[in-house]
């Protein structure tokens, strides 16, 4: 199925969570922040979040430095 990452089109597999997905792209999940069609997901969701045809993420990491 088809999403939006971070603006640019990705394919995943059918019935992936968002836990899923940052397990693909190799993000550890304690370090980012996820939304998923204009709607911030929280960490203790990730898990339970499936995507959807056509859903748009957002998944931004933080980096620390000074």
């Amino acid at each position: 199925m088809k999403i939006t990452l971070n603006g640019e089109a990705r394919e995943v597999p059918e019935g992936l969570t968002v836990e899923g997905l940052l397990g693909e792209i190799g993000l550890k999940e304690p370090m980012v922040a996820t939304e998923v069609n204009l709607e911030i997901v929280v960490r203790a969701d990730r898990a339970g979040k499936t995507l959807r045809e056509g859903d748009q993420v957002e998944v931004v990491s933080f980096v620390g430095g000074g």
